[in-house]
């Protein structure tokens, strides 16, 4: 069994790529490692094939749709490879609202597929569009056979308990954590649909960029809010997670 989850990390974004993969595994972290463009894919899973404790995500970033949308094409003949999914959805910040309408095209295409082999574990990105990536989850994606992990969000509290009646899991990292309206966001969301991310290398941890090992200060910070000791959110955790897998059968 795992000691800790990073469920949202850019492994190879490290110039250790490599050797973090290893600390992954001799520190018994159960990581998830997203990719934004399916040319990533070979390698990723080339180096979390030989782990227990790392799994490579096969994503289309929505950041870089407007580059590299021709790109589902790739992604959609390398699905049958993977399990998990990510990282993938919608992003209407000022910088990428332009490209939305092309997102929309590419994320619909992500969700059908998924539909089609089902057993995926999505880890997905929802910058400004919480609303509607539920929404096209519910009109595209097959919530019985698999799982929506919404990662850094940053939808209200009403949305985030729209999320968890639909199934969804939710990933938190420490500095989400920072925000003042951390506490009411995490009090609308049930601990049992709780998960841990550092999404690292773009967050801050004890040593420079964020590595798996500091999602533990996510830990520490939840339990704080949920007012559980520690050493039992830790566990919590760990324990939403095998059970997330055991309902996808991962």
């Amino acid at each position: 069994m795992a000691k800790l989850v990073d469920f949202h990390c850019h492994l190879d974004l490290y110039p250790d790529f490599e050797a973090l993969v290893r600390e992954c595994e001799s520190r018994e972290i159960y990581t998830l490692a997203v990719t934004t463009t399916p040319r990533a894919w070979a390698r990723n899973h080339e180096l979390a094939s030989r782990t227990k404790h790392v799994r490579a995500a096969l994503g289309l970033h929505p950041q870089l749709v407007h580059s590299h949308g021709a790109d589902i094409a790739m992604w959609e003949r390398l699905l049958h490879e993977s399990s998990y999914v990510g990282e993938v959805g919608l992003d209407a910040g000022p910088q990428y609202y332009r490209s939305l309408p092309e997102q929309k095209l590419v994320f619909e295409r992500v969700l059908k597929a998924c539909t089609r082999q089902g057993g995926k574990v999505l880890s997905i990105h929802s910058i400004r569009t919480a609303s509607a990536v539920l929404d096209m989850a519910l009109d595209h994606l097959d919530l019985q056979n698999n799982t929506m992990v919404m990662h850094w969000f940053t939808g209200t509290p009403a949305e985030a308990r729209r999320a968890a009646d639909m199934g969804c899991y939710f990933s938190m990292n420490a500095r989400m954590l920072r925000s003042s309206k951390a506490n009411a966001l995490v009090k609308a969301i049930p601990v049992e649909r709780m998960l841990t991310e550092t999404d690292g290398p773009f967050t801050d941890g004890k040593a420079g960029p964020a590595r798996p090992g500091d999602a533990l200060s996510c830990v520490e910070g939840l339990a704080g809010i949920y007012g559980i000791p520690v050493a039992d959110m830790q566990r919590k955790i760990v324990g939403n997670l095998l059970a997330m897998l055991k309902r996808t059968s991962q």
